[in-house]
């Protein structure tokens, strides 16, 4: 996984925190959500990035 790609997720991880602490303070449940699903947006994006990772290690051992 590049830098560009960890810093991306990890940005928009903390945007979607930062939109869920708004909404619960304002009690606007419509923030709440989108604040949750971009956190779950970018936590299956790390994951699937770390899944390409350990895919590619696995490829390396075996053609080394």
């Amino acid at each position: 996984m590049s830098f560009a790609d960890k810093a991306k997720n990890k940005a928009e991880q903390l945007t979607g925190a930062a939109k869920e602490r708004i909404g619960d303070m304002t009690d606007n449940e419509r923030m709440r959500a989108e604040g949750a699903t971009a956190q779950s947006d970018a936590r299956a994006k790390n994951a699937g990035e770390h899944a390409k990772d350990a895919g590619r290690d696995v490829r390396d051992a075996f053609t080394r």
